[in-house]
């Protein structure tokens, strides 16, 4: 079993510091890992961890995206990539998108995108141990891990041998929704990782002729949970059919978007 000792948190001025992680392979150089999750399924998380690895690589810095979402994998598709894994005489390679984000996920092990993941938590425990363990990542200044709904043996396996920086948490403003990010909160603070913050998505529509911004739901559930964790609000994300045409197409690299950049800044990027 791998163990991970977690690092302290370095902070300057609210920055991540960037230090080497632990148990990654020989020739794996990886300076932070920023977990992105919610508890809930639905959300927009990957498409969150998808535009950060986006916005990361735009700005010259060597980004890595891990798909924890073994059962449900959608990472390859919003990249528009096919096909399995290279190995080269030193291990298992991931596989490198159009602007050189190095990606990693279960479906590049099956022969067909569309083939369901049938296999019980202790097998889908060791896939995400050998995605951090045994990949040659190559030098990365920055990866982002995609994680699966729920708190259960995945989460559970990322947050205890992945050596986390901190998670932003992904949620959407129904009540329904910030009960169960509630739960990601808890289970990150009882292992004590640091929250650094929420993105809200599917905030709000912006009418494409007048350019008025309509709120799709009532209440202020995002704004609760910041106040109650004390952890700041870094994104909200509009409803966006670029966005959706865009993942359908598997060009997420062709996105623009300023709405993210308080995510980047926490991070140091």
């Amino acid at each position: 079993m791998v163990t991970t000792e977690f690092l302290e948190l370095k902070e300057e001025k609210g920055v991540i510091l960037p230090q080497l992680k632990k148990n990654t392979h020989e020739l794996s150089r990886i300076k932070r890992v920023i977990g992105v999750c919610s508890g809930k399924g639905g959300v927009g998380k990957s498409l969150v961890s998808a535009l950060l690895a986006v916005l990361s690589q735009r700005k010259g810095y060597n980004t890595a995206l891990l798909d924890a979402d073994i059962t449900g994998p959608s990472i390859p598709k919003m990249f528009g990539l096919k096909g399995g894994l290279e190995k080269d005489k030193d291990g298992m390679c991931p596989r490198t998108s159009a602007t050189g984000i190095k990606i990693m996920s279960a479906n590049f092990l099956l022969k067909d995108e569309t083939d369901p993941i049938m296999w019980r938590g202790p097998i889908i425990s060791d896939i995400i141990k050998q995605f951090w363990r045994d990949v040659i990542w190559g030098e990365i200044d920055v990866m982002f891990i995609d994680f699966p709904p729920g708190t259960g043996d995945v989460p559970l396996t990322v947050f205890q041998n992945v050596d986390l920086d901190g998670i932003i948490v992904v949620t959407s403003p129904q009540e329904l929704v910030s009960m169960i990010v509630k739960k990601a909160i808890k289970m990150a603070n009882n292992l004590k990782i640091p929250v650094l913050g929420v993105v809200e998505n599917m905030s709000y529509v912006k009418c494409p002729k007048c350019g008025e911004i309509i709120n799709m739901f009532e209440g202020n559930s995002t704004k609760n949970i910041s106040r109650q964790y004390d952890i700041p609000i870094l994104a909200k994300m509009p409803v966006s059919p670029e966005f959706a045409k865009a993942c359908d197409n598997g060009n997420v690299e062709s996105v623009n978007t300023s709405c993210l950049d308080a995510c980047l800044e926490i991070l140091g990027l």
